[in-house]
């Protein structure tokens, strides 16, 4: 009697194993970001970085897995985060990288695997028509047509222009060529150097030789101090203007008085404090800002992190709308995300707001981008 009790127990515990087992598991929502947390970029990526710290830890219900990576910079080493990423990690989305080298590399590996792709660095128009790649950053023509009207108003007709030897440096120039004419604006001198140089004293007399009305710079974070101090070392009087790549407290601190009456072209995340109440990118640019500096001290905000906040604000809501469709961690769940990503807009965030189209992975409009000026130490609007 004792014998056939027990062993219904036992029957009973193994009809319930089916049960058990088909019940559906959680799965989390895996994020891999590569950034330029070293080398020569490390002072866009390491803004980056940190503000990845401040995402939440569930969206919708599911937890975030987060893998951050550093790729110093380097697209062989991005592409082989990113590889890594879709194969060993089986993430959902890629986020990266902080430089557009890097990001280009990434975007191939997003393409190839179909894995969507935030992008935190301008890239090349070819790269951002892709059908994978998102980009976080205001792109190139946007930011040029608001500077270059400033210098048509400003009265420029002649632009010395020096930036990186590489595909960031031929995006601005790139601008010039595409849009410069209709701005009245002819470009007299064309001068590089390489992001890890710590001189461009050669070029920088070529520019001032050249007398243009003002230079442009196709630079990003310190490296883009390098030309503004040798202009004005070498006696150089007329307007300097900067993209948002060079919009940094350490550009101040670097440049110094060397910085003064230059006109940066900015994202609204910078100076969100100025902004009227009115203005759509504030909510998310106040309470980004807050953070970022109670956690990391006050003056510590970029231009660049903001990407990441971004990129986030996005995720929060395309996420969901995923989730009705597919698991995480499946083929279908990232064509769906993509698919959110692409209709789920309009994306209200701390850096502009985003919409984008089948035909349009930038997704900015004038709203994502303000001039500012610096002025001992700090950047003030423009008026």
């Amino acid at each position: 009697m004792k014998n056939r009790f027990l062993a219904g127990i036992a029957a009973a515990a193994v009809a319930s194993l089916p049960l058990m087992v088909a019940a559906p598991a959680l799965a989390d929502v895996t994020i891999g970001v590569t950034v330029s947390s070293t080398g020569p970029g490390a002072a866009l990526g390491i803004p980056l970085k940190n503000s990845v710290e401040l995402w939440p830890t569930e969206v919708g219900g599911e937890k975030l897995k987060v893998i951050v990576l550093d790729d110093a910079g380097d697209p062989s080493t991005a592409t082989t985060n990113a590889r890594r990423f879709v194969n060993d990690d089986k993430v959902d989305v890629i986020v990266g990288s902080a430089l557009t080298p890097a990001s280009i590399a990434v975007a191939g590996v997003a393409a190839e695997t179909s894995t969507p792709h935030l992008g935190c660095s301008p890239v090349p128009p070819n790269i951002s028509k892709g059908k994978w790649t998102f980009i976080m950053p205001q792109d190139a023509g946007l930011i040029a047509r608001n500077l270059f009207a400033k210098m048509k108003a400003d009265g420029v007709k002649t632009v010395g222009y020096i930036g990186f030897s590489d595909s960031y440096g031929d995006l601005w120039m790139g601008q010039f060529k595409a849009i410069g004419e209709q701005y009245g604006l002819k470009v007299i001198a064309d001068e590089r150097y390489a992001r890890p140089d710590t001189s461009v004293s050669g070029q920088v007399l070529k520019l001032v030789a050249a007398r243009p009305d003002a230079v442009f710079v196709g630079a990003s974070g310190t490296g883009a101090a390098l030309p503004q101090i040798g202009l004005r070392e070498r006696g150089f009087t007329g307007k300097i203007y900067q993209t948002h790549g060079a919009v940094t407290f350490d550009f101040l601190r670097i440049a110094g008085k060397a910085a003064d009456n230059t006109v940066f072209a900015s994202g609204p995340a910078m100076v969100p404090e100025g902004l009227p109440d009115s203005a759509e990118t504030k909510p998310e640019g106040m309470a980004y800002v807050t953070a970022y500096e109670k956690k990391f001290g006050a003056g510590t905000r970029t231009q660049f992190g903001p990407h990441i906040n971004d990129a986030m604000a996005i995720l929060k809501k395309a996420i969901p709308i995923a989730l009705k469709k597919a698991k995480p961690g499946t083929p279908e769940f990232r064509a769906a995300l993509r698919d959110a990503i692409e209709t789920g807009g309009p994306f209200p965030a701390s850096q502009g707001v985003f919409n984008f189209k089948a035909d349009d992975h930038l997704g900015l409009d004038d709203r994502a981008v303000v001039l500012l000026t610096a002025k001992n130490g700090k950047f003030e609007l423009t008026k």
